[in-house]
């Protein structure tokens, strides 16, 4: 078959294909022009889920009348600077658009409209593109209060390739997908007002925010994730090297489903990035269930030269110059956060459990705080005896790689009132302990509910992975070392992190082409299944890029242990033990929740009690 030059029409539905997939993704394009040109204010307004009608509103810079005429031209864009040698600068993009596409694609399967006016001309010109067929410049009356911007009217969307409404889903789920592609767009820019009309009906409001980052940028957030977002947030700000990492990180015990809660953005830039994904997939791995997810909302700020944006026509996926650095920079970020909030829990685990919500004051919401013990010698002494009852024995069980075994001396005594002054210690002096399984400690406005197993669960494994840090995990060598069959790529990924492997005690070799050779593996797994192992590892390096699976076995054996050793439910505690018990919560990193992601208290404070007996 010969070669032959496709035809202009054909060409701009082509690119149209890979742009423009749904009425969302004209919102993203014309929505992400607007915030280029400056806009303040953008108003959106669909119809059908915009296949009948897309109206994007700005108050941006507009543009004058031999640009409106250059915009609707393919690959015409004034957002790349020219290179040194005077050719287009592709590596220092600092614009949201920049491929010229948008437009031209949109107006190749619909009918587009544009009538736009630059600050300080006289008057507005407007523009019309029907199935690839541009009409005339055109003067045109501007209604706008404002003094510039652009009005951009999307109707019959692919009435030109019919063939692709075929593809699309009920109007309700376009609309949908609209609302969150703004939503997206409008956390990344809280200083601009963003607005969603559908069918009339006002859908979304936001109002410009005057802080970027802070408490601007919190609230932006809220409006958008849900009020129980901010009380249950930790902020970020961290730097290493060129890279800066911001944003709000959600609580353990403040989780969802689906990764659907997980925003991510890279120099302004809604992002699906396999490479964030798993960096905060790690910074959580040990404290969530498997098929829960944190609730994240994280920007990364880094020199346009040390990411590639332009890997995906939808500009979507970005690739990293160094990733080593930026997943080092978020695990970090995220790891130090989580670990300074101690014991803190989140604001909805009670309102949740007890069947209402709380406006202010949340439930839960315990920070840890420096605390000095007001008790005397020998109350120090006779907490010291109860810690090393309680706590002592799964230290010496982790040095052992053996399950730790909690003794517990059967009593039904309580802690002295004035032994633990309830101001002084965020998590109250015990007062009982329920059905054997609930420690129950009061408060200075309220009290607190304990599950005793998953609290010093908690405890017991933030112990052992302590052991695993200080230094290299104990190896057992293999007799007979196992030779692992794999392809030559896995086996290359393998091999290129051999000496990471081996700090975590996983030595390996190659043995010729394809195959590995494994010597010694960590004694924490006792028996290992070295092909399976080796297999999830080069799994898991292909698809995030790093070596999670080992670490994650390591600390799912320290975790079973834990879980094996701890407090049992139905274990008789004394109130020194109880007390010990509340007084290591205080001072450990995640004891907000066991090892498995549940909540391990419940706080109600005194106005919560008296709403459920209707006293408020």
């Amino acid at each position: 078959m010969p070669i032959r030059v496709l035809p202009p029409e054909a060409v701009n539905r082509i690119a149209a294909g890979e742009v423009i997939e749904r009425p969302a993704a004209a919102v993203k394009e014309l929505v992400e022009n607007s915030l280029d040109a400056g806009a303040r204010r953008i108003s959106v307004s669909i119809e059908r889920g915009g296949l009948g009608l897309v109206r994007v509103e700005d108050d941006g810079a507009g543009m004058a009348r031999e640009d409106l005429a250059l915009a609707v031209e393919r690959h015409a864009t004034s957002k790349l600077s020219a290179d040194a040698s005077g050719g287009v600068d592709l590596l220092n993009i600092a614009t949201m658009g920049f491929r010229g596409e948008a437009l031209p694609s949109i107006g190749a399967v619909a009918r587009l409209g544009i009538t736009t006016r630059a600050a300080g001309a006289e008057g507005a010109w407007s523009i019309l593109v029907q199935g690839g067929a541009v009409g005339s410049l055109r003067p045109a009356p501007w209604a706008s209060l404002s003094l510039s911007g652009t009005v951009i009217e999307v109707r019959d969307l692919f009435f030109a390739t019919p063939a692709r409404l075929k593809f699309m889903k009920s109007e309700r789920a376009e609309t949908m997908a609209v609302g969150e592609m703004l939503k997206r767009l409008a956390m990344a820019r809280p200083d601009v007002g963003f607005s969603l009309e559908s069918e009339g009906r006002a859908l979304l409001k936001l109002n410009a925010e005057r802080e970027v980052e802070g408490d601007g940028l919190k609230r932006r957030l809220s409006a958008i994730l849900g009020a129980d977002f901010a009380p249950n947030a930790i902020s970020l700000d961290q730097t290493r090297g060129a890279a800066r990492l911001t944003g709000f990180a959600g609580l353990p015990t403040f989780h969802r489903g689906t990764r659907e809660f997980q925003h991510l953005f890279v120099n302004g830039r809604p992002v699906k990035d396999k490479l964030i994904v798993g960096a905060v997939r790690a910074a959580y791995q040990d404290l969530l269930a498997r098929d829960r997810h944190p609730v994240v909302a994280l920007f990364l700020t880094i020199p346009p030269e040390e990411v590639d944006v332009n890997v995906h026509p939808a500009k979507t996926e970005v690739r990293f110059r160094d990733p080593g650095l930026v997943r080092g920079l978020i695990v970090g970020a995220l790891s130090h956060a989580l670990a300074g909030q101690g014991h803190r829990a989140a604001t909805t685990t009670a309102a949740t459990a007890l069947g209402f919500a709380r406006p202010q004051g949340a439930l839960g919401a315990l920070r840890p705080i420096p605390y000095k013990p007001a008790f005397d010698e020998a109350g120090l002494a006779a907490w010291s005896s109860a810690e090393q009852s309680l706590l002592g024995a799964p230290r010496a069980a982790a040095d052992s790689y053996e399950g730790p075994a909690a003794r517990i001396e059967p009593a039904s005594d309580v802690a002295d009132p004035d032994q633990y002054p309830l101001g002084s210690f965020p998590l109250g002096a015990a007062r009982a302990q329920l059905h054997e399984t609930y420690i129950v400690a009061q408060t200075q406005d309220g009290i607190v509910i304990v599950d005793q197993h998953a609290a010093h669960e908690r405890l017991v494994y933030e112990r052992m992975k302590a052991m695993l840090a200080e230094g290299r995990v104990k190896r057992q060598a293999l007799l007979i070392p196992d030779i692992v069959e794999l392809s030559p790529e896995d086996a290359e990924r393998l091999l290129a992190r051999a000496d990471e492997f081996a700090v975590l005690g996983l030595v390996i070799e190659p043995f010729g082409e394809g195959a590995v050779c494994v010597r010694e593996t960590p004694m924490l797994l006792g028996r290992v299944d070295s092909s399976g192992l080796l297999r999830d590892l080069a799994d898991d390096l292909a698809e995030l890029g790093d070596a999670h699976a080992l670490q994650e076995r390591l600390e799912e054996v320290c975790s079973s242990m834990a879980c094996r050793g701890s407090v049992r439910a139905g274990r008789r505690l004394t109130g020194a033990e109880m007390n010990a018990l509340l007084r290591q919560m205080e001072t450990t990193p995640f004891s907000g929740q066991c090892n498995h992601g549940r909540p391990t208290y419940v706080e109600l404070k005194l106005s919560d009690i008296e709403k459920l007996f209707g006293r408020r």
